[in-house]
């Protein structure tokens, strides 16, 4: 597992959360209220930062992910998967909650994001072993 896994996963994740995003565009932006103009399109500047930190993001996880995994032992898929899946489940996706929960934001917005983190997650951990 070095610097290449991680690479992999990270792009796998990120791109991973693009076609899920996508998908589940309209019901993320009605959660989080996005503001729509007259043609039912988001408003907005189409700044690539939050692709460019997303993409940061997926490094820093996917580079923290091949640590705790190298330092555990784990090395085969099933159990990258399975780790990666609980990483999501229990560590990022409660602090998703947390933090929708605080500024009042819609449950189904912790759905849609606390699903990308376990997902991406599991996508990561099988991917790491592999490599």
């Amino acid at each position: 597992m070095g610097i290449l896994s991680v690479l992999i996963a990270a792009a796998a994740a990120w791109v991973f959360g693009a076609v899920y995003y996508m998908t589940l565009s309209k019901h993320w932006l009605a959660a989080v209220g996005f503001p729509m103009d007259e043609n039912g399109k988001p408003k907005g500047n189409g700044s690539m930062m939050p692709f460019a930190l997303s993409a940061l993001a997926m490094l820093l996880v996917a580079g923290m992910m091949r640590h705790i995994f190298a330092s555990s032992g784990v090395t085969t898929v099933g159990a990258g998967l399975v780790s990666g899946l609980g990483i999501g489940l229990f560590f990022i996706a409660p602090w998703i909650m947390i933090n929708n929960a605080y500024a009042m934001r819609p449950f189904k917005l912790t759905i849609i994001d606390g699903g990308y983190a376990v997902i991406g997650s599991a996508l990561i951990g099988a991917i790491l072993t592999l490599f």
